[in-house]
């Protein structure tokens, strides 16, 4: 991020006023000194407004707010669209349409009408004339200037960021009903009282625009920067510790797994060392049964046997 010294703003002539008849008496504070009929404006004071503007600014985007930036002089216009789009927020640079921030649910209305007609396949479009086409091109062509820069804003910006606060005075008047904080870049022919963040410097110089406006985008985008690198270290630690609870269920589970292993282990163990006893009582029962039988055949008695019987011939006489 390019820092903005005294050196920087005086290179590129932040520091003329307006003609001293064309000054505002408030803007006192704000003024060094008089020269050959042009105020000059004390730096110093450039300074310290630019820094409390970004502490400020930062603060507001670390909350996820909105800014939008308003410079529709020409000098600023293209600056403004440039360094608007670089950080990713709002910004005006056609003509201030009234009632953008006090009438903001007519403006969301005017921008649906918008969106309607760049939808590409649109039923609006379909058994029209020729004559009658063209009048919604010229509409949707006049709405994409006006809205271009905050056709996608859905609220009202947290924070203004405006050039010249005396240019665009309707948009500080807008912005101070609605009690919006406004950063300005005011010079010496401006109220500086009326806006809440005053950056006193020439707004007139497009070289002076182009470094304060800068140095505002780059705030926002440092602080979008440190915001989502936040997030990124909770979702980190919140990824790291799931792993670990999964593992510690991962242990438990295969504890379990291998205890109902060592179960259905040890109940096979226990059915076959079952199988062995039957089977070795059966066979017990089988030795008993035959020794029983040899017993018995072993103690019939012999005596019981029938012997053969010797037929006798009668001897002859």
């Amino acid at each position: 991020m390019s820092e903005v010294n005294f050196e920087n703003l005086l290179s590129t002539g932040a520091h003329f006023g307006h003609v001293t008849r064309k000054w505002h008496p408030s803007y006192e504070p704000f003024i060094l000194m008089e020269k050959n009929g042009v105020h000059i404006i004390n730096l110093e004071e450039t300074l310290s407004g630019l820094k409390k503007a970004q502490a400020f600014l930062s603060g507001i985007v670390k909350k996820n707010g909105e800014v939008l930036f308003v410079g529709t002089k020409k000098q600023a216009k293209d600056i403004v669209q440039q360094e608007a789009d670089r950080c990713g927020m709002f910004y005006v640079v056609e003509r201030w349409l009234g009632g953008t921030l006090t009438n903001f649910s007519t403006i969301k209305k005017s921008i649906k009408r918008l969106q309607l007609l760049e939808k590409e396949g649109s039923n609006i479009y379909e058994n029209l004339t020729k004559k009658e086409i063209q009048k919604l091109n010229r509409e949707r062509v006049k709405l994409a200037d006006q809205h271009r820069g905050i056709k996608d804003m859905r609220r009202v910006p947290d924070v203004v960021v405006i050039v010249d606060a005396n240019y665009e005075s309707t948009a500080v008047q807008e912005a101070l009903r609605l009690e919006i904080p406004v950063i300005a870049i005011v010079d010496t022919n401006t109220d500086p009282t009326i806006v809440s963040h005053v950056i006193p410097a020439n707004d007139d110089s497009i070289r002076t625009i182009q470094l304060i406006i800068s140095a505002l985008s780059d705030t926002i985008l440092s602080a979008q920067v440190k915001e989502a690198d936040k997030t990124e270290d909770g979702g980190k630690s919140e990824i790291e510790i799931q792993p670990v609870a999964q593992s510690d269920d991962e242990d438990k589970k295969e504890e379990l797994k291998t205890d109902d292993t060592t179960e259905a282990d040890q109940g096979t163990g226990d059915e076959t060392k079952g199988s062995e006893e039957e089977i070795s009582v059966e066979e017990n029962l089988e030795d008993s049964d035959n020794d029983s039988i040899d017993e018995e055949v072993a103690d019939e008695p012999q005596g019981d046997k029938e012997e053969p019987k010797e037929d006798h011939k009668p001897e002859s006489d």
